[in-house]
Formats: structure tokens, sequence, C-alpha cells
């Protein structure tokens, strides 16, 4: 059973823890050399039918996988998600630098609150200094099993790719299929403490492919002209495992990964980890051959437990094919399960491409050290339950053998409001207990549970993080994400981490820079990163303008007279305050009633705070 985590920097905190184009709605005036692009998601139930089973599935506007989203970098993304599913919900926008926009990067109960039913929610955010392959999905619970898409930012206007002009751009993306609800899943493993039961299938572009049952007519087939080049953005959506992918006969050029440039290095095998992106070229044979190929996608694993010991196949045609109904489908030669080396040298071959045009900025010092050991531990059984983890207990994840509470406040509102009681800032930074971390486990294996941990960093710090993989309930890789920021990955290998002899060895003249990484099964990684985006320091110009641009955006109303109102209404208070007041009163008194506008401008801030209570009660929003 392998644990998937994040770092979440929203706060300065680190917290371990076929497509279809949806067109935008709006394209609206150009903004610093980018233009705004709007688009809408509608949450809600589609009939989707896979492995000859049918079933409601949560959806992106009736689409499985979710619509495609593109921008250009420089861009500024506005996204509208509606709610008409019984479930919460919010969206990650996974791998965007979220540069004083953490309120945008969607994980619930982190930067905010998660979208209740029949409620809506706008991201706004600016893509800046990214280009290539990301893609967005709910991040609440296990939502993500079917809520997710790609994420396609350009090359600014006028500018081109490192790399030859591709003939074609085709997104795949990898997921996996339950036929049971995957709520019901997850919720069944954190009562019994088990490993959450597998899924059913691997996908491709959302489909199983002919080699699970009663799957050949749902097979994604990718046709290709001889003599050409592919480019193939590579995503896994899956839940939770890392992937072998290859084409049989065919070689890529890697080009890219988490939307930054790599020196270019031909494999015949890809391996990809839950987040990860990798961009590749694809050369098509010429003249075009009289066969077909195999797309095969299936999991490495090492660790304990069950998972889904499959493989999801997709076909690579050849247009106009001389022979079709006689011609050979070939199948390519995957790495064992198990084939950790493998996935070692691979990961060895990144490195940035670093050019004057694609400078990397690595951090030199370091001002902030952290050494996390990250595992599998287990809770007792609670009385009177029967549970199903090792010997009777629960499954636990854990960081430093802590494993995190999610709290009921978002921890970025806390952070900003200054609201006490919803977490501590004493995360270790090191483990409590040193052990033997890839040698024999030791006879305890609790965690420390139910806390709310996090460290805060100083401003513009550059730092450093050790990721030390433990035995204590069976080595396995696990894949780390670090929310709104990138990284650099400086160095890794596998037994326990040698703080003396190890550093010297780390890559710090072009480090790969990635925004997810896999811990080695049985090693460590070693990442570094400047904090420099402190989401709580949201300019209050950048949330002036949003408010006024949002007041005039109603067509309804005088743009001069809303002008004038806005700008009376930020003379009087803070434009975070304002907004809050304005949707509340809005709603609840409607724009056109006498005690709107009498409110909103009163001069006395007590009373202006007395309103927005007021208001809030009325809402059951606590302020």
């Amino acid at each position: 059973m392998r644990f998937s985590g994040f770092l979440s920097s929203a706060v300065m905190v680190i917290l371990f823890v076929g497509c279809f184009m949806a067109v935008p709605e709006v394209v609206t005036a150009k903004h610093g050399g980018g233009v705004t692009r709007h688009y809408k998601f509608s949450i809600r139930m589609k009939n989707i039918t896979r492995l000859c089973r049918s079933k409601s599935i949560v959806t992106v506007n009736g689409k499985f996988p979710g619509p495609r989203v593109v921008a250009r970098e420089g861009d500024r993304l506005v996204v509208k998600v509606v709610n008409h599913v019984p479930n919460n919900i919010s969206i990650h926008w996974h791998g965007i630098r979220q540069l004083r926009s953490g309120w945008a990067d969607g994980p619930a109960y982190i930067t905010q609150c998660p979208i209740q039913t029949g409620q809506s929610y706008v991201y706004n955010f600016t893509i800046t200094g990214q280009r290539g392959t990301l893609f967005w999905h709910a991040h609440f619970s296990w939502m993500r099993a079917s809520v997710y898409g790609p994420l396609i930012i350009l090359p600014r206007r006028n500018e081109s790719y490192p790399f030859i002009k591709p003939h074609k751009e085709v997104p795949i993306l990898f997921g996996e299929w339950f036929n049971a609800d995957p709520e019901a899943v997850i919720n069944q493993s954190l009562q019994t403490g088990a490993g959450p039961n597998v899924s059913d299938a691997y996908t491709l572009n959302g489909l199983p492919g002919p080699l699970y049952n009663c799957s050949g007519k749902d097979t994604y087939k990718l046709k290709v002209k001889p003599g050409k080049t592919y480019l193939l953005r590579l995503i896994n959506a899956a839940l939770n495992d890392e992937l072998f992918f290859s084409i049989a006969n065919h070689s890529v050029t890697v080009v890219e990964a988490d939307a930054s440039y790599v020196k270019p290095f031909v494999t015949d095998t890809l391996v990809i980890a839950p987040g990860q992106t990798i961009n590749v070229l694809l050369k098509t044979k010429s003249p075009a051959p009289d066969a077909a190929f195999y797309m095969l996608a299936r999991p490495y694993f090492t660790g304990m437990g069950t998972f889904d010991n499959t493989t999801v196949a997709g076909i690579l045609e050849y247009e106009n094919p001389k022979n079709p109904e006689n011609a050979p489908l070939f199948k390519p030669s995957l790495p064992a399960i198990n084939a950790t080396n493998v996935v070692a040298n691979f990961s060895n071959m990144f490195k940035s491409l670093a050019t004057n045009k694609f400078p990397i900025n690595v951090p030199q010092k370091v001002d902030k050290r952290f050494f996390f050991t990250i595992g599998l531990g287990t809770n007792p059984c609670p009385k009177n339950q029967t549970c199903q983890g090792p010997n009777g207990t629960k499954f636990a994840a854990s960081m430093n053998n802590i494993s995190f509470a999610l709290p009921t406040t978002a921890l970025l509102q806390s952070y900003f409001f200054s609201k006490n009681g919803v977490f501590t800032a004493d995360f270790p930074d090191f483990p409590l207990h040193p052990f033997n971390y890839t040698g024999t486990p030791p006879n305890n294996t609790h965690v420390i549970n139910g806390t709310t941990k996090v460290e805060v960093l100083p401003f513009n710090a550059s730092v450093e993080v050790i990721m030390q993989d433990t035995s204590i309930l069976g080595a396995e890789s696990h894949p780390l994400h670090l929310h709104g920021y990138n990284f650099y990955v400086v160095g890794q290998g596998f037994g326990n981490f040698n703080p003396k002899n190890d550093p010297s060895k780390f890559n710090l003249v072009d480090p790969v820079e990635r925004n997810t990484v896999g811990v080695p099964s049985g090693g460590w990684v070693a990442i570094r990163f400047q904090a420099d985006n402190p989401a709580k320091l949201l300019h209050l110009r950048e949330m002036e303008e949003l408010f006024c641009e949002q007041l005039r955006g109603n067509d309804d109303e005088d743009e001069e007279e809303q002008g004038f109102f806005c700008e009376e209404l930020l003379r009087r208070h803070s434009a975070v305050v304002a907004a809050a007041v304005v949707v509340l009163a809005e709603k609840l008194l409607g724009s056109d009633d006498e005690r709107f506008e009498e409110l909103l401008l009163t001069d006395d801030e007590a009373s202006f705070f007395d309103v927005l209570r007021y208001l809030s009660s009325m809402e059951n929003i606590y302020i």
C-alpha cells in the first residue's frame, strides 16, 4: 500500500501531506504580456460504462476525463467551479506556481474550505515562468479518481519550443477505474484500518483497453502519419501508483518534466509517478510499417499490501495500412513490477535544460534544513472495533512519525485571520527518535496521531529537505508533491542518507526542476527550493483591482457609478472585508435594497464589522 503525500507552501508552511477541450467562455484584454482566460467547471454526475458496468460518477462538464484547459505562459486563468453534486469538492491546479495566489491552489481545508453542494468558487491565478504540461484534479477525499484533466501551457505568443516543432500534440492521461464508488472505498479503509481496495482497471485517456474483460471497444487509439514528430503530453492522474510506460518498437525523446524543460534524452521505457507529467517526442517510422503497436502501462510496486497488478493498453496505428486485417500487433516488454534499479536509473537521467533563455536558480547555500522520514506505521485499534491492519491495528502514513490530522478550518484562512487553535507551528525538523531507517524496523510501529503540525518558513529562505524512506512496514517508493512551488532534485540514493558524505555528490549545476518526486524505495531524495512565495501577503492593490473588476463586471449597472462605489468602499475598508460584505449583503438584501449601500458605506468601522458578523451568521459562516 503506497503512501502519496503533498507539501503545501501556501502560507510559507511545509505540510507533508481522450480529452475534451473546454473552450474559454471569455478571453479579455491583455495584461502584462498575457490575456485573461475564463473557464467554467460544472461539477455534475454522469453515467459512464466501463468493464461492462455502468455507474454514475462525478465529472466536470459531463466529461471523463475532464476538459482540457489551455493557456500561454503569462496568461491569467479565472475558473468558476459550480458544485451540482452531493459531495463537497475543491480543484487543485497541480504544479502551478501560485505566486501570491495561494487561495487558488485548491486543497480542501488547506488553502480553502471545500465547495459545498449548490455553491461556487472562483480560482484566479497567473501562470508565471512555466510552459509545458500540468494537470488539474479534485482535492477532496478520493474525488480525483474521476475529476481530473490536462492543463496545457503553451509558450508565449511568437516564442517557440527549444526542440523541433511537433506535427501534432497529444495529451495522454493515465488514470484508474473503480467499479465501486471510490468514496466508499476510502471510507471503508479509514474505518477498518486496512489498505484501500484496489482499482479494477487502469485507464488511458479514460479507457481501459483490450487486455481487460469486455473492453475491446473501450481502447484508446493513437493514429499517426509516417515520418512525423508527435509531442506526447503524459500525465499520471492515477491515485497512488507509479507506472512503467512503453510503446512497442518505438523510442521517445524526453524533453520536459513537470512543465520544466530538460536536457533531451532517448528511452524506450518511461517511469511516471502519480502527479508527475512528462513531455516526449515520438518520431514515427517511415515508410509506414504494416503493423500496429501496443502502448502499455503497468505499476511499479515494492511495498506490502495489495495493488492493482494489471496492464492498461492503447494502440498506436499508422494511417492507411496496406493490410489492416492481417497486420501484426506488437507488444513492448515492460520491466518487472519491482524493478527499483530501472526506476533509479531513469530518474537520474533528468537534468534541467539550464540555458541562458531557460536558466535555473538552484540555491547554492542553505538557510533551513529538514530531515523527514516517510513511511507507514500503525495506530491502535479503537475499543470495541475490529481492525484489519497489521496485527489488528490500523495503517497510518506518517512523516517523522507524525500522522497529519486535517483541520476543519482551512489553514490559510486561519493563518490569514490569525485564528488560534487550528494548527501548531512545531513540526519537528528531524525525527524525534532516530533509528536505522532502512534496516531492521523497530518493534514499536505506532505513530503520533491526530495532530495538525506545520513548519513556518522565513520569507525567501533557501530550504533543503531530505526525505528518507523507512522499512517500518516494508520499504516502498513514496511520491511527494510540493504545492504552489517547484523544487530542484539535487540528489538521491539508497540506504540511509549520510549527512557527511552524500551532500558532496549533490548536483547543484543542472538538477531537474519538478513539483513531484518519488522518494526511492529503501532510499532517500534531497530537494532544494527558495521560499519566495508569501501567500499571506496577497498584495492589497491586487485584491482591490480584482474586487473592483468583479464589481464593474455587472452589465446591468453603470460602469462609472460602480467604479465610484468601489473606490468609496475601499477608501473605508480593506479589500478582503469589503468583498465579503458585498457578497453577503447582496445575497441577503439584494443590490436594489436601500439598506445595501447604506450599510456598506458607513464610516463607522465597528458598525461595518457588526454588519459583516450579522450577515455571516445568517449564512452560517464563521467570522
